[in-house]
């Protein structure tokens, strides 16, 4: 034991000793039993508790179980787009509201019953435990008054019978004959044989408590069982009806075949949905306003070659050209429209340039790149030199391009070669017209006449320019044969 602990006291019970008056407690027996029921009380009020403490946690999980049911009582939100039938989505919500709702009513009647049904009982038990411990208290403290009063009168005369044996010794036995030692002996006799009696009485009395004790606790016990039965049939019914309430909620979840929505949301909105077995959309397939007007036609459109402009370079570089009817020469770097944004990279406005009529596969056009681009600022204006595929290629280039700067004359070699000895048919350029152009930065250059070009009137047609063309060059030839 540790020097902190203290020694109880101990309560001795209620055995008389063989002393006419004994020094034990008459009631200390008695005090015990009580205090013995006033512990039984306690315990029952424990469990008065207890259940009372359930009953309002029940009420309280009704509440409780209230707000739970508001989260889900509001239709789905975009509920058109589950089966509003059961076996889906929208009826397992509903599964779960009713079964919800059961657990709201499982819980309020299981905290009325609790309420009406076990705590009762527990009452009951509280209440005989309280007369009975009335009964104890009473009963013997009524023996116990008369077992005090016996007492005192035992003890007065034998306190008298003292007195008068020690007269009689010191009157040589002259006395009275009321104080007579023999006379008061047996007075003593007498009340000690009250005082016997009493105290037997309240033995018998004890002894019949005693006894009852062992039938009244096992009553108690079996009072308390019952009420704990009930308890586990009320509270421990309504957690196994919870358990399979829950249990229904997810077997309704499980029901829901993986497919099943998108089955039912198919059927009823496969309208709005892409076929699968539809092609898909090509832009070669597609049309839009304006997709075929005149403006959008190249007049001819492929690949050239070009040498670069950058002087430290050699040899030409492929790319892919297009002389619109809005009278641009463009450059792109192919004719893919998809990968990038088809920008052009050159943008030389042929009636402002200087076309120079081809020889063999080569031709040339000097003009001002108007693409913007970096490139175009830094060169200004340049000659271009190009070559075609072929010589065929190349006229057609020319021509086409002619026809959209709008040109009405000959056409020539900007840069004509010496005339050889054998005097060949070559074109010969005529002074007077080069002393009046001394630089010539628009039209066509070559031949006997060069005209300034002219913008195409709305009014000609291309087929126009094309004869004007084809009856100057017949002229030409008809003066070179003469």
């Amino acid at each position: 034991m540790s020097g902190d602990s203290h020694t109880l006291p101990v309560r001795k019970g209620t055995t008389f000793s063989d002393e006419a008056v004994p020094d034990i407690d008459p009631t200390t027996t008695a005090g015990l039993l009580a205090e013995r029921l006033q512990a039984w009380k306690h315990a029952v009020g424990y469990l008065e508790d207890y259940v009372g403490a359930v009953e309002k946690v029940h009420k309280a999980h009704s509440k409780e179980y209230e707000k739970v049911l508001k989260t889900i009582s509001h239709p789905l939100k975009e509920g058109a787009h589950f089966d509003q039938g059961l076996g889906g989505v929208a009826g397992f919500f509903e599964n779960m509201r009713v079964n919800t709702q059961a657990m709201i009513n499982s819980n309020a009647e299981t905290e009325k019953t609790l309420k009406g049904s076990v705590l009762p009982i527990l009452e009951r038990l509280h209440k005989e435990i309280k007369a009975k411990h009335k009964e104890v208290t009473h009963g013997v403290e009524k023996g116990a008054k008369e077992i005090e009063k016996a007492r005192n009168n035992t003890q007065k005369h034998i306190e008298l019978l003292g007195q008068h044996t020690a007269a009689f010794e010191s009157t040589g036995g002259k006395m009275t004959p009321s104080d007579d030692p023999y006379v008061i002996q047996r007075g003593v006799v007498h009340r000690l044989n009250k005082q016997v009696i009493e105290e037997n009485n309240h033995r018998n009395d004890l002894i019949n408590i005693q006894e009852s004790f062992k039938t009244f606790e096992a009553h108690v016990i079996q009072v308390v069982q019952q009420a704990m039965d009930a308890l586990n049939q009320v509270a421990g019914g309504q957690a196994e009806k919870t358990r399979a309430l829950y249990t229904d909620m997810l077997g309704a979840a499980q029901r829901i075949p993986g497919d099943f929505e998108w089955k039912g949301f198919v059927q009823r909105e496969g309208h709005r949905l892409v076929d699968p077995n539809e092609q898909p959309r090509s832009v070669n397939a597609l049309t839009f306003p304006n997709q075929n007007h005149n403006s959008t036609k190249a007049l001819i459109e492929g690949s050239l070659e070009r040498k670069s402009r950058n002087k430290l370079s050699w040899g030409t570089q492929s790319a892919y050209y297009v002389v619109t009817p809005s009278k641009y020469l463009h450059e792109f770097k192919d004719d893919d429209n998809l990968r990038y944004d088809p920008k052009p990279e050159l943008s030389i406005y042929l009636p402002d340039a200087v076309i120079s009529a081809p020889t063999g596969e080569k031709f040339n056009i000097k003009g001002k790149d108007k693409s913007k681009s970096f490139s175009s600022k830094l060169a200004g204006s340049s000659e271009l030199h190009f070559k075609a595929h072929s010589a065929a290629e190349a006229q057609k280039w020319f021509d086409a391009i002619r026809i959209a700067a709008g040109a009405t004359g000959p056409a020539y070699e900007s840069q004509p070669s010496s005339p050889d000895a054998s005097g060949s048919d070559k074109p010969k350029i005529d002074t007077t017209a080069a002393a009046a152009h001394e630089e010539q930065d628009v039209g066509i250059t070559g031949g006997e006449t060069v005209s300034s070009p002219t913008a195409i009137s709305p009014t000609v047609a291309r087929s126009d320019t094309l004869k004007s063309g084809a009856s100057a060059g017949a002229e030409e030839k008809k003066e070179t044969a003469a």
